[in-house]
């Protein structure tokens, strides 16, 4: 199989003319690469599970189950079982606690890698090799030769992208656990990458890895503004993260000013290396530039803001698929209705693979899967469409090993499916838990839109929370009302992403005060809204203790018959009367106006729920 291109070399070219040469036989390289997995990616998929079942026959789960050294796809499918993170959480403690021995792969542990929440409010951890991340590497490696096919220039300018790292910690054998960007901005894969003029970015490395939130986001804006005329594109991981960023420099644009006028840097940055990087690109004052950047920020509308503060920018490159489409309107008003583009499709256990089309609009954006990055099979899915459509279950739950799945070149157009993986860092027929519809193919090879995670109902950030968990937070909430015999009749809930900036879970809460002489003092609510926070995950948790990524948890009290009404919404929206029951999340805007219509009162999380950084929950 070809390799994929590597970085540029380490030396810079000699002239402009052997760069633009250069660029042109790299991006050349990339898309000819492309061209080829996908049109042998039968062939392709073939070798890559060969490879991973040869190089892993000693592993102790692959024997576990009776593989026995077998390389070939029929004894593969025949005898290894579909899996979810629960059934491997055994084995990934024992990495995490130390054992060595080649239990999931053949070749040693690196780190682990922090993903969502479980059920059980657990954050996943998946087990990585320094082979795995040079292979993600590979695939960055053609997202800008894709996109310098539509948008020509961009060799020319600087992307101002909005990166930070998360918290880690070390498990108790001593690993690292951390999320994957968090791996990858760490690595010299993405701080050496010299004279790449695609990776030429305005926020130097020292901004992007420094650990405090504030001094990160500051200073990567400062340096933004002060390269306002060189930058041509922009961006962050999640569109939510964006639209802090630009949240962050509503708030703070007088001090940014400021540091742009004098060529100093707010004594509130204080890290000395973030504050060293930060004044090689300030070099000096420039009330020019501090002039202009005020009288935009000055005007009473921001619409636009990022045309007229970086007018030379072509497209925003944020994740917009799934929860995410919830800040298009607002990331259209900021930016003017400029292209959003989703370059990539990845996760913590496996990069997928690259949308292809990146100037297609939000709504029509497709991944097609490069065969070489894991072995793919899917789990044909029937999805029951309900009122709050926010989750999907397959046809079949169970982890019988004899389940169907299907091979990458058989997916059928229009179907829907959840995505199995088997990678080279030892996850075997592993159900990322991701559904996605078939929407093409490039060559034989398919490519899916994102449709949505399976049995989330709330996101706001990089935060998943299942109906499962709402559940359980909520009850543990209830238990606040026993005091005043008043009892929880029904509830609703709803990712708010447009009153306020981080977003917010919005619980919409009928109550029956059977009492009734007794008024439930506001604290009451408060309390519970601190209970459900405090019951959710640590993903959830950290994004408001930590990232600063979601804001305060809102209970709105609505008036008794509500939930009836909406009921009687659905019923003449032709739902069945037989099989109806209140939705657990809404997103339809005519249910959050009527939901809205009916409160009686609101109350806000007090304070933030508690979140330990580095909390060894992973130990059995």
């Amino acid at each position: 199989m070809p390799e994929a291109p590597k970085n540029f070399e380490k030396k810079p070219p000699a002239s402009v003319s052997e760069d633009e040469i250069l660029i042109k036989l790299v991006n050349n390289k990339s898309l000819q690469y492309i061209d080829d997995v996908t049109s042998n990616a039968d062939e392709v998929q073939k070798c890559v599970l060969a490879e991973i079942l040869s190089r892993s026959s000693n592993v102790e789960y692959l024997q576990r189950h009776g593989l026995n050294g077998h390389t070939d796809t029929e004894t593969f499918k025949t005898v290894m079982p579909i899996v979810t993170y629960e059934d491997l959480k055994p084995d990934i403690d024992r990495i995490a606690n130390g054992d060595t021995s080649q239990i999931l792969c053949s070749k040693p542990i690196s780190e682990l890698l922090t993903s969502s929440g479980t059920s059980g409010g657990e954050r996943k951890l998946m087990p990585t090799t320094e082979e795995e991340l040079e292979r993600r590497s590979s695939l960055y490696s053609l997202l800008m030769p894709v996109m310098s096919q539509y948008v020509p220039g961009l060799e020319k300018g600087k992307g101002m992208y909005f990166y930070f790292i998360k918290s880690e910690a070390k498990t108790p054998g001593g690993l690292l656990a951390r999320p994957v960007l968090t791996s990858y901005y760490k690595s010299s894969h993405f701080k050496n990458s010299f004279h790449d003029p695609y990776n030429n970015y305005t926020s130097p490395n020292e901004t992007i890895l420094c650990p405090d939130s504030y001094q990160s986001m500051y200073s990567q804006l400062l340096c933004g503004l002060c390269q306002n005329r060189e930058v041509v594109r922009v961006g962050a991981v999640f569109a939510s993260g964006f639209i802090r960023a630009i949240t962050f420099l509503k708030n703070h644009w007088l001090l940014l000013v400021n540091d742009v006028r004098t060529g100093n840097v707010d004594p509130k940055i204080s890290d000395p290396s973030v504050r060293n990087s930060v004044m090689k690109t300030l070099k000096k004052p420039d009330p020019e530039l501090a002039d202009f950047i005020e009288a935009e920020c000055k005007k009473e509308s921001w619409k636009g803001i990022i045309t007229r503060l970086w007018p030379k920018t072509k497209y925003i490159d944020v994740i917009v698929t799934g929860t995410m489409s919830q800040y298009i309107p607002t990331l259209d008003y900021y930016s003017n209705g400029l292209p959003l583009v989703c370059t990539m499709y990845a996760s913590s256990e496996c990069y997928f693979g690259l949308n292809l089309n990146p100037l297609c609009k939000p709504s029509e954006v497709s991944y097609t899967l490069i065969p070489t990055m894991a072995y793919f099979e899917f789990l044909p899915v029937n999805r029951k469409y309900g009122l709050s459509n926010p989750t999907s279950e397959p046809a079949s739950l169970n982890k019988d090993k004899t389940q169907e799945l299907v091979d990458l070149v058989d997916v059928k157009m229009g179907q829907e499916y959840e995505l199995v993986v088997t990678t080279y860092a030892g996850l075997y027929r592993y159900r990322v838990g991701d559904i996605l519809r078939v929407t093409g193919f490039k060559n034989k090879a398919p490519q899916f839109s994102f449709v949505c995670r399976k049995n989330v109902v709330l996101s706001i950030d990089s935060d998943k929370t299942n109906e499962v968990e709402l559940q359980n937070a909520v009850k543990n909430a209830e238990s606040h009302l026993c005091p005043f015999d008043a009892t929880l009749i029904e509830y609703t809930s709803y990712a708010d992403t447009t009153s306020t900036i981080p977003g917010h879970y919005v619980l919409y809460w009928e109550i029956n005060n059977n009492n009734g002489t007794t008024p439930i003092p506001p604290s009451v609510f408060e309390d519970c809204c601190l209970t459900i926070e405090e019951s959710l995950n640590s993903v959830y948790r950290q994004g408001r203790v930590s990232d600063k990524s979601i804001g305060p948890l809102e209970i709105k009290i609505v008036e008794n018959g509500t939930f009836d009404k909406l009921m009687d919404y659905a019923l003449n929206q032709g739902a069945s009367i037989n099989q109806y029951k209140a939705p657990r999340c809404v997103k339809f805007a005519p249910i959050v106006e009527l939901l809205n219509s009916k409160v009686v009162s609101n109350y806000f999380s007090p304070k933030c729920p508690k979140w330990a950084p580095g909390h060894k929950q992973w130990c059995s």
